[in-house]
C-alpha cells in the first residue's frame, strides 16, 4: 500500500497538467464527432478559442484563433475583421502566453511527446536564435499569403493552415480519416496532404527530443501572444524585493527566455519551484493564484485560506461548465440533433396527371407519341429508384429560397440535368471553380438546372460575394438544420458536386474540385 501511495505522490498530475487536460476536453466537447467522423458546425463555431485547436477536429466546438485571423485578413478587401483583431488583443491582454502554458491543447501534446525517454536537446544560443523564426512565419504565412490572395484574387488561402499547421493534419485530417465513415475522403488525398503529413511527423519527432519545438520555433499564435508579455494581466511575476539575480530561474527554464515573463515565457510556473528565494508567484492582477512555499511578501494571515477557497470555487464552476458543454454539444444543440436520413423509406412521389388526350390521338403513330410525351409529359421522368444520395438512387426532393428571390424545387426540374454544388466563400478551391459552373450553366441554359448551396455558417455576405465575382447562378444558404447538406450527404469538407440525370437520379456525388471539362463529361453521362 505504501508503495502505491509513494508512486502516486511521485506521478500524480500537477494542477497545470489537469488544467491542460481540462482545456483540451472543453475545446473538443463534441465527443459525438469522433464517433460519427463528422465536424461540429453549430453557431458556437463562430467564436474562436484562446489556444491552438484545429477548427476541423471532429470534437472542436470553436474556431482556431489563427485560422480565424487568416480568414479575416483574406477578406480584408471587403471588410476589416475588427472582431478577430479585438478578440486576439483581448486574449493577449488578459493572459498573453499563459495561454500557451496552461490552456493550449497543442502545447499539451508537445509536452506529452517530450516525456518519451530519449536523449534531450538542451537550449542554447542556437535555439534562442531559432525562436525568432515564428515571427517570420507569422509575417509570411499568416499575414502576407492570405492578404495577397484575398486582395489580389479574392480567394481565401489560409497560408499557415494550408502549408504548415501540424494541428490541422493531426487533429483535423487524421481525426477524420481515422473514422471508417470517412473512407471516401482517401480519394481526395494528394501531394499537399503528403507534404503536411511529413511536416507533422518531423515536428512530432522534434518535440520528443527538444522541449515544445513547435511552440518555441514555429508557432505564430505564440508569437502574437508574446507581443503582450509586458501587458498581460495573468502570468508569473517576480518580487524584486526578494530576487537576488542568481539566474537559476532562467537556467532551469526549458524555454528560450532571457528573463522571467519575457516574450518567450509561457508562464508555466516551473520557475517557482526552482527559485531559492521564493521570489516568483503566479498572479492575476494583484491576486496571487499560486504562491511559492514561503508565501508572498504581501500575504496576510488569510491569504492562503482565500486562495484555497477561490481554487475550490473555480474548479467547481469549471466542472459544471464542462458538464454543460458535453451535454449541450452532444445532445441539445440544434446543430447536432439527428437529421432526417437521406436514405429514409421512399416517400410517395406525386406526378402530374397525364393531360387528357382525345380519342383521335390513338391514331397517332408511336414515334409521334413518344416525341409528344418527351416534350409535354413530366411523368416520363418519374423514377422508381430508392431515395438516397449514392449513384443510381434518386435524390430526395427539397425546396430552397435563393438569394435572388427565386425558389428552387428539385422535383420541378425533372427533365433537365441537375447540378448541385456545395461551396463556401471561405473555401479557396470552391471559389476557383465557381466560374466553371456559371459558364456551364449559361452555355446549357434550358437543359440544365443548377443551384449552389452555401453552408449555414456564413463568414461574410454571400450575396455580395457572388455579385462581385459575377456568378449569376441560383445560390442559396442552407437552413439551420442543414437540410440540403443532409440530403446529399454533405459535410464541411468542400467543394462537393452532385449531378442528377433527367429522372433526378444521382450519377455523380464526389467531394473534389471539378473542371469545365469534367462538367461536360458528367453532363453527357447524365443525358
Amino acid at each position: 500500500m505504501n508503495a502505491v501511495v509513494s508512486w502516486w505522490n511521485d506521478h500524480r498530475p500537477s494542477k497545470r497538467r489537469l488544467i491542460q487536460l481540462y482545456s483540451a476536453l472543453l475545446y473538443n466537447a463534441h465527443v459525438k464527432g469522433f464517433v460519427q467522423g463528422s465536424i461540429y458546425t453549430g453557431k458556437a463555431k463562430a467564436v474562436c478559442v484562446p489556444g491552438f485547436n484545429c477548427y476541423s477536429c471532429p470534437g472542436a466546438v470553436g474556431a482556431c484563433p489563427l485560422g480565424s485571423l487568416q480568414a479575416a485578413l483574406a477578406s480584408s478587401n471587403q471588410h476589416i475583421g475588427f472582431y478577430m483583431f479585438g478578440i486576439l488583443m483581448l486574449y493577449g491582454l488578459i493572459a498573453g502566453r499563459s495561454i500557451c502554458g496552461w490552456i493550449c491543447p497543442l502545447g499539451f501534446i508537445q509536452e506529452l511527446l517530450h516525456k518519451i525517454p530519449t536523449p534531450k536537446l538542451k537550449k542554447s544560443r542556437y535555439t534562442r536564435a531559432l525562436s525568432y523564426l515564428k515571427y517570420i512565419i507569422l509575417a509570411v504565412f499568416v499575414v502576407a499569403v492570405p492578404m495577397w490572395y484575398g486582395l489580389r484574387h479574392s480567394i481565401a488561402i489560409p497560408g499557415f493552415c494550408k502549408y504548415i499547421c501540424p494541428a490541422g493534419t493531426f487533429e483535423g485530417a487524421m481525426g477524420l480519416l481515422s473514422n471508417p465513415a470517412n473512407s471516401r475522403f482517401f480519394g481526395m488525398l494528394g501531394i499537399l496532404f503528403t507534404r503536411k503529413f511529413v511536416i507533422m511527423l518531423i515536428i512530432g519527432l522534434a518535440c520528443i527530443f527538444c522541449y515544445r519545438s513547435f511552440c518555441r520555433f514555429l508557432c505564430p499564435l505564440g508569437a502574437i501572444y508574446g507581443m503582450f508579455s509586458r501587458l498581460a494581466v495573468i502570468g508569473v511575476k517576480v518580487d524584486l524585493g526578494r530576487c537576488n539575480g542568481c539566474g537559476t530561474c532562467v537556467r532551469k527554464c526549458q524555454m528560450d527566455v532571457r528573463h522571467v515573463g519575457d516574450h518567450e515565457c509561457i508562464h508555466c510556473a516551473h520557475c517557482m519551484a526552482t527559485c531559492p528565494q521564493g521570489a516568483i508567484s503566479f498572479k492575476a492582477g494583484k491576486f496571487t493564484v499560486i504562491a511559492p512555499e514561503k508565501g508572498c511578501s504581501d500575504d496576510n494571515e488569510n491569504s492562503e485560506r482565500i486562495r484555497k477557497k477561490v481554487g475550490k470555487t473555480a474548479w467547481t464552476v469549471a466542472i459544471l461548465v464542462l458538464c454543460f458543454a458535453l451535454v449541450w454539444f452532444n445532445f441539445l444543440d440544434p446543430a447536432v440533433k439527428e437529421k432526417k436520413s437521406a436514405s429514409a423509406p421512399k416517400a410517395e412521389v406525386s406526378s402530374p396527371e397525364n393531360t387528357s388526350v382525345n380519342e383521335s390521338s390513338e391514331t397517332v403513330n408511336e414515334s409521334e407519341a413518344m416525341e409528344s410525351e418527351e416534350a409535354d409529359d413530366p411523368g416520363l421522368y418519374e423514377s422508381q429508384a430508392p431515395i438516397g444520395y449514392e449513384p443510381g438512387e434518386q435524390l430526395q426532393d427539397f425546396s430552397a429560397e435563393c438569394l435572388d428571390g427565386s425558389t428552387f424545387t428539385l422535383s420541378e426540374n425533372r427533365g433537365k440535368v441537375t447540378i448541385i454544388n456545395l461551396w463556401a466563400t471561405y473555401c479557396g478551391p470552391c471559389v476557383q471553380e465557381l466560374p466553371y459552373f456559371a459558364r456551364f450553366y449559361h452555355e446549357h441554359e434550358g437543359d440544365v438546372a443548377m443551384i449552389a448551396v452555401h453552408p449555414n455558417f456564413v463568414a461574410q455576405d454571400v450575396g455580395e460575394f457572388v455579385k462581385e465575382k459575377g456568378i449569376d447562378v441560383p445560390v442559396t444558404i442552407d437552413n439551420e438544420d442543414e437540410e440540403i447538406f443532409g440530403i446529399v450527404n454533405g459535410s464541411t469538407t468542400l467543394p462537393q458536386t452532385i449531378v442528377l440525370n433527367r429522372k433526378g437520379e444521382v450519377v455523380y456525388n464526389e467531394i473534389k474540385s471539378v473542371s469545365y471539362e469534367l462538367l461536360e463529361q458528367l453532363y453527357e453521362k447524365a443525358k
